[in-house]
């Protein structure tokens, strides 16, 4: 399932998805994965996204 969330919340705070990862410490093609739906991340990375974008685990990653 696309992660939209996630993707509209990087787009708000006008990051790359490599900008992204470089904060998250992981590769571009990391962020580009779970955006799409194809990577599933740990919970460690989740939170280093949700730091990253000033966002909580509910807004971005649960429904």
């Amino acid at each position: 399932m696309k992660n939209l969330k996630m993707k509209s919340a990087r787009a708000a705070k006008d990051l790359s998805q490599e900008q992204l990862a470089r904060l998250c410490d992981v590769s571009r093609q990391t962020i580009s994965a779970i955006e799409k739906g194809d990577y599933n991340p740990t919970i460690n990375l989740c939170i280093a996204i949700c730091k990253a974008l000033d966002k909580t685990l509910d807004e971005l990653f649960w429904e």
